[in-house]
C-alpha cells in the first residue's frame, strides 16, 4: 500500500528547506546595498532622467546640446588638467614614497606610520584642507612668513599663487599623495624576493631587473592607480571651492552654480554637466578595474 504524505507536512518541509538554504550573509551586506541604493544609484538615476528634460519637465536634447558652449568646455578642459596633474604628480612621488617605505630598506617603524598618516591624510579634503593651506602657503601664511623672515624670499614674487591652478593641483596633493601610497603598497609587497634574486643570478643590472619584471608587473597598478587618482580628483569640489572660491572655472563649480547659484541657476543644465562627470570618471574607474584585475593575475 502506497503511503501518503499531508500538503500542510510537504509545505513545511519545503519551507524549511528553502529556509536552510537562505544565506544570512545578505544581511551582513544589506547595509551596503541599500546605501549605494539612496545615495548612488537613485541620485544617479535621478540627474540622468533631469539631463534629458526641461524645466516643465518635457523631453530635450538641449541641455546636452549645451555643453558645447565655450565656457562649458573651457570648464571641463580645466578640469581635466587640474586633475591629470595631480593624479601624474601624485602617482610618482606616492610611489617612490611608498617603494622607499616598504622595500627601500628604511626602519621598520617607518611603514607603519606611514601607512597610518596616509589612512588620514586621503580623506582629509574639503573646506578644512582649503584652510589649511591657506593658513600655511597663502600670503600671511606660516610658512610664507618664515621664509620671509629667514630667508628674505617671498614666493608671491615669483609668481606663484595659491588661489591659481597650480595653486590648487598643490593643495590636491594632499590627499593624491597618500592614496596612491595606500593602494600601491600591496603591488609593491607583491613583488617576490626571489624574482630579484634570480635576476641577479642571471646577472641582470638594476635597470634591467626593473625594465624587464619589477615594471611589467607594476605597471597595470601604476596606471590603474593614476586613473583612480584622477577620478577622485575631477569629482572634488568642497576644497577647490573652499581654496579659490569662483575664481577658477572648473567643472564641480561650474556645477554648484548651476544648481545652487542665484545669477546662472539652470538645475537641468546641471544635471546635464554632472552626467558629463559621471561619464568621464566612470570610464576611467572601469579602466581602473580592469587593469587591477590584471595586476592580481601577474602577482598570484
Amino acid at each position: 500500500m502506497t503511503q501518503t504524505v499531508s500538503s500542510p507536512a510537504v509545505g513545511a518541509r519545503s519551507a524549511s528547506f528553502a529556509l536552510s538554504r537562505f544565506s544570512w550573509a545578505w544581511l551582513g551586506v544589506a547595509p551596503f546595498l541599500i546605501f549605494a541604493l539612496l545615495f548612488l544609484i537613485l541620485p544617479t538615476g535621478f540627474l540622468v532622467v533631469g539631463a534629458f528634460q526641461d524645466n516643465e519637465g518635457n523631453f530635450t536634447l538641449k541641455n546636452i546640446a549645451n555643453l558645447s558652449q565655450p565656457n562649458i568646455v573651457a570648464a571641463y578642459w580645466i578640469s581635466i588638467k587640474v586633475s591629470a596633474e595631480s593624479a601624474i604628480l601624485g602617482a610618482i612621488v606616492g610611489f617612490a614614497i611608498a617603494y622607499a617605505a616598504i622595500a627601500g630598506g628604511v626602519p621598520r617603524w617607518i611603514r607603519p606610520t606611514l601607512m597610518t598618516f596616509s589612512g588620514v591624510a586621503s580623506n582629509f579634503a574639503g573646506v578644512p584642507l582649503a584652510f589649511a593651506f591657506l593658513a600655511t602657503l597663502g600670503r600671511t601664511g606660516l610658512v610664507t612668513a618664515l621664509l620671509v623672515t629667514y630667508f628674505d624670499f617671498n614666493i608671491y614674487h615669483y609668481g606663484f599663487n595659491l588661489l591659481s591652478f597650480w595653486g590648487l593641483v598643490i593643495t590636491y596633493l594632499y590627499f593624491q599623495i597618500p592614496l596612491m601610497i595606500l593602494i600601491m603598497a600591496p603591488a609593491i609587497d607583491g613583488l617576490k624576493h626571489e624574482w630579484r634574486e634570480a635576476s641577479t643570478i642571471l646577472g641582470a643590472t638594476t635597470w634591467q631587473y626593473w625594465r624587464y619584471v619589477a615594471m611589467p608587473v607594476l605597471w597595470p597598478s601604476l596606471l590603474g592607480t593614476t586613473l583612480l587618482l584622477f577620478a577622485n580628483a575631477f569629482g572634488a569640489i568642497a576644497t577647490a571651492y573652499g581654496l579659490t572660491g569662483s575664481s577658477l572655472n572648473i567643472i564641480t563649480i561650474l556645477l554648484f552654480a548651476q544648481i545652487r547659484g542665484d545669477v546662472l541657476h539652470d538645475a537641468n543644465l546641471g544635471y546635464a554637466l554632472a552626467l558629463g562627470m559621471i561619464l568621464i570618471t566612470g570610464l576611467s574607474n572601469i579602466a581602473y578595474i580592469w587593469l587591477r584585475a590584471r595586476s592580481e593575475r601577474w602577482q598570484r
